[in-house]
């Protein structure tokens, strides 16, 4: 158990500080080019890279909403749950906290939302918690429908982190503008505390939002879709 903590919490780790990484210290210098697209890529390169480094270990979740998930479909066991929230909150924390000292070692730094997500005032476009909550749900339960997906046996195998990368990096994509994307708690948390923003106050929406989505999408994987239950497919899911 402690070789699967421990790779949560280095993977997690690495997803909030390569993923909120380029939006903080790379984003925010237009003459660099690296932009939104930049940033979708970066997240979505942090789950495939790391899911190929320790996946084999502990599952790589590295996100509180794809272990709901995952407990929900039955690929993980519940009494887990808790340990890997607390070690993905924990090495998702540690990794902002190594980016707030790189980054305000810049002349004239000002942490500003520190690449927080928010509806409303503290949403890219000002959008609206319904639209905030709206999205975060959909876009959550669609990539635990490409993670259950890509992982089940019907999948070629071996290519599931890079189905599951691209699939971040496409959510991202969508969202940056709407809540600067989460579908994922413990990435939300892990720099809200530097945010110079109400980023906190808000904060309840990324939790709820993809933990929802997280339960309808693998109840719509469970019932709906799973290879498991299709006509047709002989054998079990991984």
């Amino acid at each position: 158990m402690s070789r699967k903590l421990a790779a949560e919490f280095f993977g997690t780790f690495w997803l909030v500080f390569g993923g909120c990484g380029s939006a903080v210290l790379a984003a925010a210098f237009p003459q660099l080019g690296i932009g939104f697209i930049g940033v979708a890529f970066a997240f979505g390169l942090t789950v495939l890279t790391m899911a190929f480094a320790v996946g084999g270990i502990s599952g790589g979740h590295f996100n509180p909403a794809v272990s709901l998930g995952l407990a929900i479909a039955n690929r993980f066991e519940w009494r887990e749950l808790i340990p890997y929230w607390i070690v993905q909150v924990i090495g998702g924390f540690a990794a902002a906290a190594v980016l707030y000292v790189i980054a305000s070692g810049a002349p004239n730094f000002e942490a500003h939302g520190f690449a927080s997500n928010g509806y409303g005032d503290l949403s890219p476009g000002h959008y609206s918690l319904l639209s905030c909550l709206v999205a975060e749900i959909v876009l959550t339960a669609a990539f635990l429908i490409i993670i259950l997906g890509s992982t089940s046996k019907a999948a070629p195998a071996g290519f599931a982190p890079i189905a599951i990368g691209l699939g971040l990096t496409l959510i991202h994509l969508i969202s940056i503008p709407v809540t600067n994307t989460s579908v994922n708690p413990a990435r939300s948390t892990a720099v809200v505390l530097f945010a110079q923003t109400n980023a906190a106050g808000q904060l309840w929406l990324f939790w709820v939002a993809p933990l929802v989505g997280a339960a309808v999408g693998a109840f719509i994987w469970k019932l709906l879709l799973s290879p498991g239950e299709s006509p047709g497919f002989i054998g079990q899911e991984r």
